[in-house]
């Protein structure tokens, strides 16, 4: 895949969740302005238990990762995709991270270790 693809997909999907969240979510949280009462709806039934679980858990993921880039490769400004990670989701977050580690480290593949 080249590198121009890969910026482009990472943009398209970060993008494309934020758009689709506040489609569907954002309208009900207008309406309703239940914060906890939105968060605790992610646990109605198993199914999206393991859903708002992953998603919590993959945010975690990324934290640690975020963490652990910046104290190795000095990958700056990670905090920012935690932040996005929590609103609108870690779909969006994710994107923006490795947007912004392919910046910072522009020689490097993605993913990869460094040399």
């Amino acid at each position: 895949m080249s590198r121009n693809l890969y910026q482009a997909l990472l943009w398209v999907f970060g993008l494309g969740f934020a758009v689709a969240f506040n489609l569907v979510v954002m309208p009900a949280l207008l309406r309703d302005g239940d914060i906890l009462g939105g968060f605790a709806a992610g646990f109605v039934n198993p199914y999206a238990s393991g859903y708002a679980l992953d998603a919590i858990l993959c945010w975690c993921v990324l934290a640690s990762w975020v963490a652990w880039e910046r104290s190795t490769l000095g990958i700056r400004h990670g905090w920012i995709a935690l932040l996005l990670g929590i609103a609108p989701g870690v779909a969006t977050g994710f994107a923006f991270y490795l947007l912004l580690r392919l910046r910072q480290q522009p020689g490097a593949a993605p993913g990869s270790p460094p040399t």
